[in-house]
């Protein structure tokens, strides 16, 4: 009896982040729940920010790219006759429309947010400076990168390559609905099998659409580590941040 009680006051370890500065990259389509007419939901959002919460407390600092694919694709709208330059840059809005929700969300759990902003637009984001965002990172700050890069014909993935390598990050979240890369999709094909750890040559030469070419091969000439994995589950970014295996591990 005694020494059970003495088992039951021994204080669990703290946990130790295996990286200091992070980019996690959202989808757009992410924040909309499943068969609801609103694009952005209040309650994932609230849901996703507080799994930033967790990992902000502890130490780690975190920058985010956000999608806008819940509001608006460039590149569909291009393929059902839109201009595809105009069709981009409103795709880059939506990003901002999305951006905003997140920087609301991640006050409402006591964070400090700043939205950068590729496109100027300085009555709701701050322009994208690469010292300043540094800077805000290293006083506590939680960084959101929107409008893309600025640039039509590019996804917000090349985007989280992009800022990952420019601020310094260490490693690249990319949250999913999914719980890692597949052989192939695992909704329509139930032999798929997921892969442990994959190189940046097979996601490129098999065609494992995670991500686009574009930011695989950034990603592969700056030795930039990816993480794939399930954003749904439970504390699953602070698993990924604390190095537990979760998702698939995309390295050279």
């Amino acid at each position: 009896m005694l020494l059970a009680a003495r088992r039951s006051t021994k204080k669990p370890k703290p946990l130790k982040p295996r990286y200091r500065r992070i980019v996690l990259k959202l989808s757009g389509e992410a924040l909309k729940a499943k068969g609801s007419h609103d694009n952005i939901s209040p309650e994932i959002v609230a849901a996703m920010c507080e799994q930033i919460r967790e990992v902000h407390a502890l130490g780690v600092q975190l920058a985010i790219v956000i999608g806008g694919g819940n509001i608006w694709r460039g590149l569909s709208a291009s393929h059902r006759g839109m201009e595809r330059t105009t069709a981009d840059y409103m795709g880059m809005l939506a990003t901002v429309i999305n951006g905003l929700a997140l920087k609301s969300g991640l006050e409402a759990v006591g964070l400090d947010a700043r939205v950068h902003t590729a496109i100027r637009m300085d009555a709701v984001a701050e322009p994208f400076i690469r010292n300043r965002a540094v800077h805000q990172l290293d006083k506590g700050h939680v960084i959101i990168f929107v409008a893309g890069t600025g640039n039509p014909f590019f996804s917000t993935d090349t985007t989280a390559a992009l800022r990952a390598n420019e601020i310094g990050a260490e490693v690249i979240l990319k949250a999913t609905k999914v719980d890692g890369i597949y052989t192939a999709d695992p909704m329509k094909d139930p032999k798929a099998k997921r892969y442990d750890r994959v190189s940046y040559t097979e996601c490129l030469t098999k065609r494992l659409s995670v991500m686009d070419s574009t930011a695989f091969s950034l990603c592969m000439d700056n030795k930039m580590p990816i993480v794939v994995f399930d954003m749904m589950a439970p504390h699953n970014i602070r698993r990924v941040v604390c190095g537990e295996p979760v998702g698939t591990l995309v390295t050279s």
